[in-house]
């Protein structure tokens, strides 16, 4: 039997859990630097889960500010298995107003500041990244959000540009034209990190605006996400209680793969690889570096 342990990656607005059992913040060094901020850990039903906020905080750190790689591996050395990002958004479609919530999972990455990988020059690895949402934590959230009374939307493309600036009319346009569902800003590289890490992860994508193609709803306005953010809040916390009783422990491995990601992804020969990478790579890549 596998342990499972919920780690929550919350974004604008969410910043901690309530009702967390034994709760405390804790310092998590990483090699790739400082994570967000402290990791708060704590159980919620007998399920421990460890809950990190991506901005900070207060909201200190830029999207492109995230370090990604820090957050993760700070997630896997707490033992994290399951991994919920909690992500606001804008929508591309009409069916999609603000306060919807999606379980996505695709995601176009559109980013082009930020370090995408943990593995590099000295230990090479290609992770297989077609399917990058997790099917079963997906299930989990589903019945979660129905036991919360929340409705949500099974499936959906999430679309990742840098930032920190919204979409110009020209540009929200032709992400329509491309059928993607929702834009945000902070998913990648997080989704493609978690992978390498072998963490199974899905993002929970909470609407607050119509981005600006939208003529009823004109352009994008820091007060209006704020109002819809506080009123996902709520409903995140929620999901995340209910989500406790849901993830539980399991006797075999992830259906899909995701802990076991690294398993042929390796390519670089033992002989080749660098001592110094290696030992970066402890958290996240130690169960097949032995």
């Amino acid at each position: 039997m596998t342990e499972t342990v919920l780690g929550v990656l919350g974004g604008s607005g969410v910043y901690d859990i309530d009702g967390l059992a034994d709760a405390r913040w804790v310092t998590v060094e990483t090699p790739w630097g400082d994570p967000s901020d402290q990791l708060l850990e704590g159980t919620l039903d007998g399920q421990r889960i460890v809950f990190l906020p991506r901005h900070g905080r207060g909201h200190a750190i830029t999207p492109t500010g995230i370090n990604a790689r820090a957050n993760i591996d700070a997630m896997k050395r707490m033992g994290v298995t399951d991994l919920v990002s909690v992500a606001a958004v804008g929508s591309f479609r009409d069916d999609l107003p603000p306060g919807s919530f999606v379980i996505c999972d695709q995601y176009v990455d559109r980013t082009n500041s930020r370090e995408r990988s943990f593995f590099s020059n000295g230990c090479v690895a290609h992770v297989s990244f077609g399917h990058p949402a997790c099917d079963r934590l997906s299930d989990n959230i589903a019945a979660a959000g129905r036991e919360a009374d929340i409705v949500m939307t099974r499936g959906g493309t999430y679309l990742c540009i840098e930032g920190p600036q919204f979409s110009t009319l020209a540009e929200s346009n032709l992400y329509r034209s491309w059928n993607l569902d929702v834009v945000g800003m902070t998913a990648m590289p997080e989704a493609r990190l978690a992978r390498e890490a072998e963490i199974c992860y899905v993002t929970v994508a909470m609407v607050t605006d119509y981005d600006c193609w939208h003529e009823a709803h004109g352009a994008v306005t820091v007060e209006q996400i704020v109002a819809v953010l506080h009123k996902n809040a709520d409903k995140a916390r929620a999901l995340v209680k209910a989500l406790a009783g849901h993830v539980g422990r399991r006797d075999h491995p992830c259906g899909q793969g995701c802990d076991r990601a690294l398993d042929y992804a390796l390519i670089t020969q033992p002989e080749q690889r660098d001592p110094e990478l290696l030992a970066r790579l402890d958290a996240v890549a130690g169960r097949v570096l032995g």
